[in-house]
């Protein structure tokens, strides 16, 4: 048993590594929205640049290249495009325009809790090799505790000194993308059991760009090519494409399946802290004593909600 613990630390760090960097996507989507890019336009450029690097690492590495696996299996592929890319960072970067980033940052953090409650329905009610690749957890004081704890912790570090405004439309649209990640949450790992890291994020990328093809067009969704000029802008969108997107979901992919996708969803609550740093590193933020304690009280809470209790 501690030869097993001790072999997943480093999913457990390499979890925190990629939080860490999606912590830090929050700052480099708002630079871009500043720039005056659409939502959709960053999400379909953030994209490309991740499908077409995944595809030059798989012709170098000579990795599997298959295209089609069966209308079942690209039935769950493209649920998984649309629940983790076209839809997810719609919702949320949309979610962005209506209400304050502090509120889309709470409530797409509440991703895990969703999960949770998600799997234990799943595994209660559904079959297959879906139902039986799902976490075995269980609605004990850890999960439920740890969960409290680190919704109060993000309750902390998002609300300090802010005011709460509430937008029903913005607000919805960042629940609705809480609940896109809980849905790819549920398949992904089993997914990557059976396909590999890289095949199954190369066909997320695939239906992710995809689906965000109707939204693509008019006015409403265009900017100025000059803007990919500035260092900021496409040194941003490398960043997001490469980096967040490419890098870090091919290594998520691969933790959900080794740790759970509930205890590796948990994670996310991680999101805002990195976000906070990222802030004070870059725009020269302040760390106030309640945002502290808020951070250490979702790291306490995401460690507890992971033990397998009774």
């Amino acid at each position: 048993m501690a030869g097993k613990t001790t072999g997943l630390v480093k999913y457990h760090l390499l979890a925190l590594a990629i939080v860490a960097v999606w912590g830090v996507t929050f700052v480099s989507t708002k630079v871009l929205i500043g720039a005056e890019m659409h939502p959709v336009a960053i999400f379909f450029i953030r994209f490309v640049l991740a499908y077409a690097g995944i595809w030059l690492y798989i012709w170098i590495a000579g990795k599997e290249k298959r295209l089609w696996y069966g209308w079942k299996e690209e039935l769950v592929f493209l649920v998984l495009g649309v629940s983790g890319g076209s839809f997810y960072f719609l919702t949320e970067n949309t979610a962005l325009a209506y209400t304050q980033a502090s509120n889309v940052a709470f409530l797409v953090c509440s991703a895990p809790l969703f999960t949770a409650i998600f799997t234990l329905i799943y595994r209660r009610f559904g079959k297959g090799r879906f139902a039986s690749g799902l976490e075995n957890v269980r609605l004990g004081l850890p999960l439920i505790g740890g969960t409290i704890l680190a919704l109060a912790g993000m309750a902390l570090v998002i609300f300090d000194g802010a005011r709460l405004h509430l937008s029903a439309r913005g607000d919805l649209l960042a629940i609705g993308a809480a609940l896109c990640w809980a849905v790819y949450s549920l398949f992904m790992g089993q997914m990557t059991r059976e396909y590999g890291a890289v095949t199954a994020t190369r066909k997320v990328f695939f239906y992710g760009l995809f689906t965000i093809l109707p939204f693509i067009g008019g006015q409403s969704t265009s900017f100025s090519l000059s803007v990919l000029s500035q260092t900021a802008v496409w040194g941003n969108l490398l960043f997001l494409g490469l980096v967040a997107s490419l890098i870090c979901f091919i290594f998520w992919n691969l933790v959900m399946d080794r740790l759970g996708n509930v205890t590796s969803t948990n994670y996310v609550y991680l999101n805002p802290v990195f976000t906070l740093i990222t802030s004070m590193i870059l725009l020269g933020e302040r760390m106030t004593i309640l945002a502290a304690l808020g951070s250490a009280a979702i790291l306490v809470g995401v460690i507890w909600a992971g033990r397998k209790g009774e």
